[in-house]
């Protein structure tokens, strides 16, 4: 049976679905991640690009960088998506902002180099330097 993730904003202007195996759900502790949602850490998972759906309302969306596009809510500035043109098939999405976010537990720590040092990693998940490409910390 397919998997269903629903999902949206703040205000409700934005709501979302994603469809499918979500894969690679993390916390990411990058510099970029934390400033756009204003938050120490942001909890992710990737879905198939194809599987994503914006059912309420449109994103907006800030590049970040050159390969990189952030979608929001343009009402209440909600961190909802990632989109990085190396892997133009995939988004990932704020686990936070789905209905039911507990469905869906990180299983990592992404860019512990970049973490802040009064934040405390004690849940016994993998750690990566920087992203799953770089190879867990010892």
């Amino acid at each position: 049976m397919e998997q269903l993730y629903v999902g949206g904003c703040l205000c409700g202007a934005v709501r979302y679905e994603a469809r499918g195996t979500a894969s690679k759900p993390c916390y990411c502790h990058c510099n970029s991640c934390r400033r756009a949602a204003g938050a120490p850490l942001v909890p992710w998972a990737t879905f198939a690009r194809s599987a994503f759906r914006v059912t309420r309302g449109a994103l907006a969306e800030y590049r970040s960088s050159p390969p990189v596009a952030r979608g929001f809510c343009g009402a209440c500035g909600t961190s909802l998506t990632y989109a990085h043109a190396a892997r133009p098939e995939e988004i990932d999405v704020t686990l936070a902002t789905l209905d039911e976010p507990a469905r869906l537990a990180p299983e990592a720590h992404l860019w512990v180099a970049d973490k802040l040092p009064w934040v405390t990693i004690s849940d016994g998940l993998p750690r990566y330097a920087a992203g799953f490409d770089a190879g867990p910390l010892g």
